[in-house]
Formats: C-alpha cells, structure tokens, sequence
C-alpha cells in the first residue's frame, strides 16, 4: 500500500483514471478538491465539512438538520440560558448512559478493543476527561493543576504526554480507573452549570492551553463550554459507530494501539 504523508506535497496533484478504491484519507487537507465524473459509491465521509457540494447542492446544512431531526440532544449546542444549558447537558449524560450501559453488556475486553486504528472505548472516555479538564477545568476555573493523569490527547498531540502530567495512550490502565475518572469530570461539569449564571457564560476566559485559533484569547465561558458539548457528541458518535462495527464482527478489532 503506497502511503502519503505530511512530507509528500500533493497540492494540486491530478488523478486521471486512477484506483483510488478502499484509500483512507485521515487528517489530511481536503479543502477545494473537485471530483468530477467519478464513482463514488458506498465513500463515507467524515470531518470538518463546509462548502461542500453535489450536484450543485451544498450538502452540509442538509446533514445537520438531519442530524438534529434524529438526535435532540443536538439541541445543546444552540443553547444560551443557564437552564438550557443544563437540560443539554442532562441529555448528553443520558445520551452516554445507555451506550455505557451496552458496553457493560458486551464481551469482556470491548472496551480495550480499537477498530481500524481509532480510539478504543476506553481511550476515548479517557479523551473527554482531558477535553473537559482543558476547557473547563484550565480555561474556565483556571486551576493550576487542571489535569487527570488519565487523559489522552488529540492525535496531533501525541508523544507530548509529560508536558501535561498526562500518562500514555497506549499505558496499562483498567477500565475502572477510567469510568471513575469519567464520571467525576462528568460530575464537575453537571456541578458548574448548576451555578452558572448569564454573566458568568459571557465572560471572557480565553481557551484550552493548546488552542491556537485566532479567538483564542476572546473566547468566552459560553464558548468553552459548546467546545465540551461539540467533544461529547462527535465522540460519541465514533464510540457508537466502532462498537456497532464490534458487534457486526468488521473492522480490525485489534487492542487499542
């Protein structure tokens, strides 16, 4: 298999007739690509996606109604008054609890078990403990020591685990460790949003220590906290996805990493 990576400049690259059935494209830079005339059947596409169009329809409105017709938790994300806020969050847990649930249900080992490379259930709890322990615990509440050993970087980030306290992805850890960790980081946002007021959601607090945006520095509680939201319904989503591709016996099912 040929393998393409951030070394190989592929800006404006034609393929003319050429099998690209089966590639994977992962964190690469689609922006302003044009298929013309070809087969796309069965491609599944996930990622930042605006402005995409087919057939002369920008598709990416559409998905999203879609989405918040089949998935009311979606509601969260638009969300402006502190008892909004909450009912969102309430939902998000509920949302998480019966996948939590499932996973209790299957074979001993699911939650280690990655599918074609991605986070495992595990380290995928594990990646939400750190998003709330950036965006709430650093950014909003400004605590000095803001985060859980347990954490697991975004896939950009790692190997730079000792810069925050941070043990391995890959490191030994028992799924007790991580529902335990889970469930109090879960427990602190649920507790924050208890007291939130609309003062306190629009001020300005700045951003996650890794946040590199432009409105890094103008970002507010409000904002901080749709970042949290945005975290727990996409990876969800990937959670949900792999173990349905588990139960069905697809995708390489190795252990995580």
């Amino acid at each position: 298999m040929v393998r393409f990576t951030a070394d190989d400049d592929l800006v404006d690259a034609e393929f003319f007739r050429a099998d690209l059935h089966g590639a994977v494209f992962r964190d690469a830079n689609l922006a302003g690509i044009r298929v013309r005339g070809s087969f796309l059947a069965g491609a599944d596409i996930d990622g930042m996606i605006g402005g995409l169009t087919v057939w002369g329809v920008e598709v990416a409105p559409l998905v999203m109604a879609e989405l918040d017709r089949r998935h009311p938790e979606r509601a969260v994300f638009s969300a402006t008054t502190p008892e909004e806020l909450r009912s969102g969050w309430a939902a998000l847990e509920a949302m998480w609890e019966t996948t939590l649930e499932r996973v209790g249900a299957m074979p001993p080992g699911t939650p280690e078990r990655s599918v074609d490379g991605e986070f495992s259930f595990a380290q995928t709890l594990r990646h939400l403990v750190l998003s709330i322990d950036g965006w709430l615990r650093y950014a909003i509440l400004k605590d000095e020591s803001p985060f859980n050993r347990l954490g697991v970087l975004f896939w950009e980030a790692q190997g730079h685990e000792e810069e925050f306290g941070l043990v391995a992805k890959d490191a030994p850890v028992s799924f007790d460790e991580v529902l335990e960790a889970r469930a109090g980081r879960v427990a602190m946002v649920r507790e924050f949003l208890a007291r939130v007021t609309p003062e306190e959601l629009a001020r300005v607090c700045g951003s996650a220590m890794w946040d590199d945006a432009p409105n890094a520095d103008t970002m507010t509680v409000l904002d901080c906290l749709r970042v949290i939201f945005d975290e727990e319904w996409n990876h969800h989503r990937y959670a949900v996805r792999d173990l349905d591709l588990i139960a069905a016996g697809s995708g390489d099912g190795g252990p995580a990493g």
